[in-house]
């Protein structure tokens, strides 16, 4: 009686393996949120734009889930670049959606 038990039971773990394997995630996958960077301020636009996207990076490397894949502007989506410029110098505000490749 033992024994009948035992292949059931072994049939189901079989049958119900791969429902407990994590599936990797897609390519092109998303975070379904989005992060915001404001970078320090600088007296040139084109600097002001390299620390914000600086900072955008180092922001979705360190959320949990997300990590150094997502962190590529480039592959950001609903990406938005604010720039304001004051006497101070510009100051750069980078709003974008982390994607893996």
């Amino acid at each position: 009686m033992t024994k009948p038990i035992t292949i059931a039971a072994l049939l189901l773990a079989a049958a119900s393996s791969p429902f407990l394997i994590s599936s990797p995630v897609k390519a092109g996958a998303c975070s379904q949120t989005s992060v915001m960077a404001r970078g320090e301020e600088s007296r040139f636009v084109w600097m002001a734009k390299v620390k914000a996207r600086a900072l955008w990076r180092q922001k979705v490397r360190a959320m949990p889930g997300l990590g150094p894949n997502y962190a590529n502007w480039a592959r950001a989506q609903n990406t938005e670049e604010r720039c304001l410029t004051g006497g101070a110098g510009t100051v750069c505000i980078f709003t974008g959606t982390p994607c893996l490749p």
